[in-house]
């Protein structure tokens, strides 16, 4: 009997390959994904827990699913994921019409958790940090038509940052073996696949604790697959960005110029206070290395405002560090403290209405430097790797550039389908591009 699934992903692109690694798992059950979860039989919540918000929208969503479930017998409601891995006797104390809790080190465990909730209506809870990595053996369920996909190297970090609980959820590092990497990439290659991401809390600790090959040498071997034409990597820990991998951005056509690099503040009290293992001129020092590398080489990071001791002084000094790399775009947000990490028993945090004026600030700021950076496109002619047609306008397509800069286009009639085109920017947007096919 065909049953139908709904999945719904909460986070970071580690949950959304984990996510199609489920679906494949849950073809194998004969499970066919829907996008409507009325239609559904199952529902699957893939949970994120990195900031406060993200565990309150993950609760809220939950609670919005109790109706669902009652409507109709025999329906099944899964939470996997870090939120799942972290507050699991939780989540079935707060909604007991949960069936199914799986944390990020039990995704292979999925399908007999499923069948007992099938046929014998067993609630399964299971969030052991194992370290169990056989789910990377299932190739993530890829939609029809896909040139990019992202591809997990490694999983779990070990820096244990002031205010991240990563390593809480996530475990410690584990690197893939790079054979199984090369040919998953092939296997996605001779699928159509063009531009694979690669996926890691920090990808370049890669191998170090299993003796496999480096990270650099890595992207060395993935450059030499047949098909595949860009390649990237996120995420980079600037401690651990070494000179062979920033050498590769002159040295590899296919390593797309754009490095995400999280700094998280540029005040140097700070970033010791939050654990983050670098300086500010350490950090700087490293994007000047990158840019003599590859002049064109866009950046974007992370930052938080607000953490526990940051002062106006220290804001002043992030804003310095913006108006230096004049970052393509960032992820910013407010400090959140999380149970169990070190932050957490920290004090002086800044006010909510201080770290509110701060990240408004930076956001405008960092909205300037976006606007500028895409102006600064307008005449150029630029390499697009077309991922769809345009959510704007069907009549158009949809997609990026080496730098990850977004661009909607025209096409010429009778195109040739090569997802590649040469198109001519002619306008620029808030956040992307606007042209025609040269």
């Amino acid at each position: 009997m065909v049953r139908r699934v709904f999945i719904e992903t909460f986070g970071c692109q580690m949950n959304e390959v984990d996510s199609g690694r489920i679906l494949t798992l849950l073809g194998g059950l004969g499970y066919l994904q829907v996008t409507d979860r009325d239609e559904a039989d199952l529902i699957l919540l893939n949970t994120c827990s990195i900031r406060e918000k993200a565990s309150h929208k993950v609760y809220s969503a939950i609670g919005a699913l109790r109706g669902w479930k009652g409507h109709r017998k025999g329906r099944i409601l899964a939470i996997g994921g870090c939120l799942a891995q972290e507050a699991g006797d939780e989540i079935r104390r707060r909604a007991p019409y949960v069936d199914i809790v799986f944390g990020t080190h039990n995704i292979a465990s999925l399908p007999e958790m499923i069948r007992n909730a099938e046929t014998r209506r067993r609630k399964s809870v299971s969030v052991e940090m194992t370290g169990d990595t056989r789910h990377w053996d299932i190739l993530p369920c890829l939609p029809e038509g896909s040139v990019g996909t992202m591809v997990t190297i490694m999983q779990g970090c070990e820096n244990y940052c002031a205010y991240c609980i990563v390593p809480f959820v996530r475990g410690p590092e584990v690197s893939r073996p790079a054979g199984e990497i090369i040919s998953e990439i092939r296997a996605l290659s001779e699928k159509g696949v063009r531009e694979v991401l690669l996926l890691g809390q920090n990808v370049n600790s890669y191998g170090k604790k299993e003796g496999e090959i480096a990270f650099h040498r890595l992207l060395r071997r993935i450059s030499d697959i047949d098909g595949i034409d860009r390649i990237r990597f996120i995420t980079s820990h600037p401690r651990d960005l070494d000179e062979p991998t920033i050498g590769l951005f002159g040295d590899l056509d296919k390593l797309c110029p754009h490095v995400h690099l999280p700094i998280q503040a540029g005040s140097d009290r700070i970033l010791a206070a939050m654990g983050r293992g670098y300086t500010r001129e350490v950090y700087l020092s490293k994007v000047d290395a990158l840019r003599a590398m590859r002049p064109d080489i866009a950046f974007s990071t992370d930052f938080i405002v607000g953490f526990p001791g940051e002062t106006e002084d220290d804001f002043r000094r992030t804003i310095e560090v913006m108006e230096f790399v004049r970052y393509d775009y960032c992820f910013s947000f407010k400090y959140s403290p999380r149970a169990g990490t070190a932050a957490a028993s920290m004090d002086g945090a800044a006010s909510p209405g201080d770290a509110d004026d701060r990240l408004q600030r930076l956001l405008a700021l960092q909205d300037l430097h976006t606007a500028q950076r895409l102006e600064g496109m307008i005449g150029k002619t630029v390499e697009v790797l077309v991922e769809k047609p345009s959510s704007r306008d069907a009549s158009r397509l949809f997609g990026r550039t080496g730098c990850y800069k977004a661009v909607n286009f025209s096409s010429k009639p009778g195109s040739d389908p090569n997802p590649f085109r040469q198109v001519l920017v002619e306008k620029a947007g808030a956040h992307s591009l606007s042209g025609k096919e040269a």
